[in-house]
């Protein structure tokens, strides 16, 4: 056993502390506490701030989170009337850091890097940091696109047994889940419905496991967009196939038809190809239901086929026995309720009628004489020519009355495929002076030597006060607009980031040093952990490694940022939409009283710059910028300052009107004026239908310039 290191501060400000931290720092190698069979309790809560999307072939949940982390150093305390603070942030490498990992994260993390950490003067160490989850889940796709999905998250120590890192919860589930949701920004394929939480009890020694803390998160897809896109117009083509029984075989070539609507059917279901999930594990019940609707419609051509047959070829078939009219007229016409075909009279029925009126008239040589002339002559000719035709009539009226018995058995096999199909679809921070630099010679040497106590100071906030907030104002100018996706909910552009804040430790006489300003490398420099809370990935603009120090402690600190942040996207009106995204820029760990954030320009002035200086001319048009201060609570209780700015973005619809709108009014229009066409000389449902299929190969040619969102369904589509 030992005592912890009692820091003494020489005086109450922020360097005095420091230097009176140096043996704590010197001792990050190894954990923080006094003896080694004490155990580091952890407490650990996250906050979800957006689903970033499922990929169902590699089986991976891309989520973005705010981790937290709570531990004691034993190590070190001080008395906060003696160093003027309880609490200084400091940078983590600095300090021993829990080696917690989530079991399931499968790539690197490419969240914005936070460098400090709160060191509090009782020990407690809170460590803030974002996270862009890469994690591997179990992923269940067969009631797609209705599935939930249940993944989780386990926080261990990779190499620590229980005996020494234990991990506690620092919220509860519930309050985790309630956070989660009210700062969720994503609104795109996947809704959150709860966070759980399990600590598993292994029932062992901590000499022999490695204590862990699951999180169970389950998430719903949002199905608007897959019942739009893809069940409604697949019963919209099967229910055509249907209605196509209606067309008189007689005189409409049924197979052409139903051969059309098949090869539609088949562009369709490759259109929407990118729609359905890829996975070699489950196959998705959606795709059997597809897979039906195509063998019914492969059926039903069979059904035709066979119908034109009997209707063609029945003549040469003998008579329908008496047991099949029966059986299937009678009986099973009635439990499909197959209406009666009415009874006409037969010609043998008017052969008595007839021979009666002969005998009546009597025999033509009774009326007396008459002359025969050239009128009668041909009066019996036409009679034995009229006489021959009854006879061809009567053989083709037997032939026929067998047909139609056959025929009339025939609906019988395409009314189970109606029921078939109506079956299948059922199932789906002592005040104190600044230090005063003096220069041995007016030259940047002199000047970079005088600078090195200053260096020395970088790891903590540049006040001498600790009760001081540092002032950081911020501006940037958008220089490009590079792109959205819509089903991500992610606004990619690039800005030129500035910052601008005080450095308490330095000041120079210009005349005395040769220059008002220098520029030195930024890590030489204490940096403000200002944050874009929507930033979902690594700034991958170029780096630039420099910053301008003024005489006078003011620190310029300009670079490039590329930002790839969430957006709430509504594309309802596309592509006439407007989307008014926001960039909020906050500290990630200090409060309002360590950092306070302001403004170096007014918005009109970011606004008036961005416009003159942008260079893209895509698909977004920059329309306005506002800004709102906000205080918001922190994770800890205290409260924290932001400044959010809200960029409306237009679309320019020009590309849309012309490659979308006006095809699809000019394909609508000729198939309103199909009307015109002659029915008795034109098959007017061959003529749609090859409408149809053009429509379908213009919407697999313009698929790419449709917005894809699990939201909200744009009007146009």
């Amino acid at each position: 056993l030992c005592s912890a290191i009692k820091v003494n501060c020489s005086q109450p400000n922020q360097p005095a502390l420091m230097e009176a931290l140096t043996p704590v720092f010197n001792l990050s190698a190894i954990r923080p506490v006094m003896n080694m069979t004490t155990c580091t309790n952890v407490s650990t809560f996250f906050t979800m701030y957006g689903i970033l999307g499922v990929e169902e072939k590699t089986q991976l949940l891309i989520t973005y989170i705010w981790l937290n982390y709570w531990w004691m150093n034993e190590l070190v305390s001080w008395d906060p009337i003696q160093c003027g603070t309880n609490k200084i942030s400091l940078p983590r490498d600095n300090f021993w850091v829990p080696d917690i990992v989530i079991n399931e994260f499968m790539d690197e993390n490419t969240a914005p890097f936070v460098p400090y950490v709160y060191l509090y003067n009782d020990g407690w160490i809170h460590n803030a940091l974002p996270v862009k989850v890469v994690s591997s889940c179990n992923l269940d796709i067969y009631t797609f696109p209705f599935d939930i999905q249940n993944c989780t998250l386990t926080f261990n120590s990779y190499i620590h047994l229980a005996m020494d890192i234990k991990i506690f919860l620092g919220k509860s589930a519930e309050k985790i889940t309630q956070n989660s949701k009210e700062v969720m920004t994503t609104m795109g394929e996947w809704e959150l419905l709860e966070i759980t939480s399990h600590k598993p009890s292994t029932g062992l020694d901590d000499h022999d496991y490695i204590d862990e803390l699951a999180f169970h998160i389950r998430v719903r897809r949002r199905a608007t967009l897959y019942v739009v896109n893809l069940l409604i117009p697949s019963c919209f083509l099967i229910t055509v196939d249907l209605f196509s029984f209606l067309l008189p075989p007689q005189s409409v070539d049924r197979c052409s038809f139903k051969m059309t609507l098949i090869l539609g059917y088949t562009v369709f279901l490759l259109i929407m190809n990118d729609l359905l999930p890829i996975t070699g594990d489950t196959i998705p019940l959606i795709n059997v239901f597809f897979s039906i609707c195509l063998a019914l419609m492969v059926a039903s051509l069979l059904e035709t086929i066979l119908i034109t047959n009997l209707l063609y070829g029945s003549a040469d078939f003998s008579p329908v026995p008496r047991w099949v009219q029966v059986f299937v007229l009678q009986i099973l016409g009635c439990l499909v309720c197959l209406p009666q075909k009415t009874k006409e009279p037969k010609d043998s029925d008017m052969k008595p009628v007839v021979a009666q009126r002969k005998a009546d008239e009597g025999p033509p040589k009774d009326r007396g004489p008459a002359v025969e002339g050239k009128a009668l002559q041909e009066l019996r000719s036409l009679g034995m020519d009229l006489q021959a035709i009854r006879l061809q009539v009567e053989q083709q009226l037997g032939g026929s009355q067998k047909s139609e018995e056959w025929i009339q058995c025939c609906p019988l096999k395409v009314r189970p495929s109606k029921v078939l199909f109506i079956f299948i679809s059922v199932l789906m921070h002592a005040p104190c002076s600044s230090i005063m630099l003096n220069c041995s010679q007016p030259d940047p040497p002199s000047l970079l030597e005088a600078l090195r106590p200053v260096f020395s100071l970088s790891s903590i906030r540049p006040v001498m006060d600790m009760s001081t907030p540092t002032n950081v104002n911020i501006s940037f100018t958008l220089y490009g607009i590079l792109g959205v996706d819509e089903k991500a909910q992610v606004l990619t552009t690039f800005i030129w980031q500035s910052l601008k804040w005080r450095n308490e430790f330095v000041r120079w006489d210009p005349e005395q040093c040769g220059s008002s300003q220098i520029t030195i490398p930024r890590k030489l420099l204490w940096v403000p952990d200002v944050v874009i809370n929507e930033f979902m990935e690594k700034n991958s603009a170029p780096f630039v490694p420099y910053s301008y120090l003024f005489s006078d402690g003011l620190v310029l600190d300009d670079q490039p940022v590329k930002v790839i942040s969430s957006c709430r996207l509504d594309i309802y009106m596309f592509p006439f939409d407007i989307q008014n995204c926001s960039l909020s820029f906050n500290s990630y760990l200090h409060s309002i009283t360590a950092l306070q954030i302001g403004l170096i320009l007014s918005v009109e002035e970011i606004l008036k710059y961005s416009k003159e200086v942008m260079t893209t001319m895509g698909e977004w048009e920059l329309v306005g910028i506002t800004v709102k201060k906000y205080q918001l609570p922190a994770s800890n209780g205290d409260i924290y300052e932001e400044i959010r700015f809200f960029i409306a973005l237009r679309r320019r619809a020009t590309l849309y009107v012309m490659n979308l709108l006006i095809p699809s009014c000019f394909l609508i229009t000729v198939d309103l004026f199909s009307f015109l066409l002659p029915p008795q000389s034109v098959d007017r449902s061959s003529f749609k239908m090859t409408l149809i299929l053009g429509y379908t190969v213009f919407l697999l040619i313009m698929n790419d310039l449709l917005p894809i969102t699990g939201d909200t369904i744009p009007l146009i589509s």
